[in-house]
């Protein structure tokens, strides 16, 4: 039986802030953007129809989740979710705060420019934020 291994394009380009109850949870390295990513670990899932009903019904509250966590911290103007795959065919689910005066605003996020990748410095402090943010949004059970 194969076990789950996140896609080599994800693990060179990210950063795992935690393990949710289906996905992991990672930040892309790109300071220009709050950008998490959730990836379903399930083994050869490429597509959303491929989880289960209940897998589906755990993703949508863990997106919902994540864009919480990234309005109460970022307080973007407004939140993408997208699930393309055309690079890199492992579902994954990007949620990306947007604001008016980002580099690729009104555009997409994707191919807006190069990457801005975080100083060490800045990227522990994001880790640090966001696993207690995700803490706080587990709530207490």
């Amino acid at each position: 039986m194969k076990s789950f291994t996140l896609h080599q394009r994800l693990r060179k380009d990210t950063f795992e802030i935690a393990r949710l109850r289906l996905s992991t949870l990672l930040l892309m390295n790109d300071s220009s953007f709050p950008w998490i990513i959730l990836v379903p670990m399930r083994v050869s899932v490429k597509e959303l129809h491929e989880l289960t009903a209940g897998d589906r019904a755990v993703l949508m509250e863990e997106i919902a989740a994540a864009s919480r966590v990234v309005e109460n911290l970022y307080r973007p103007d407004k939140i993408n979710i997208g699930a393309l795959g055309n690079i890199v065919p492992q579902l994954h689910i990007h949620v990306i705060g947007r604001c008016t005066g980002d580099r690729a605003w009104p555009g997409p996020a994707w191919g807006s420019g190069a990457p801005e990748p975080y100083s060490e410095g800045a990227l522990k402090a994001a880790l640090s934020r966001l696993r207690e943010a995700f803490e706080d949004e587990k709530g207490p059970c």
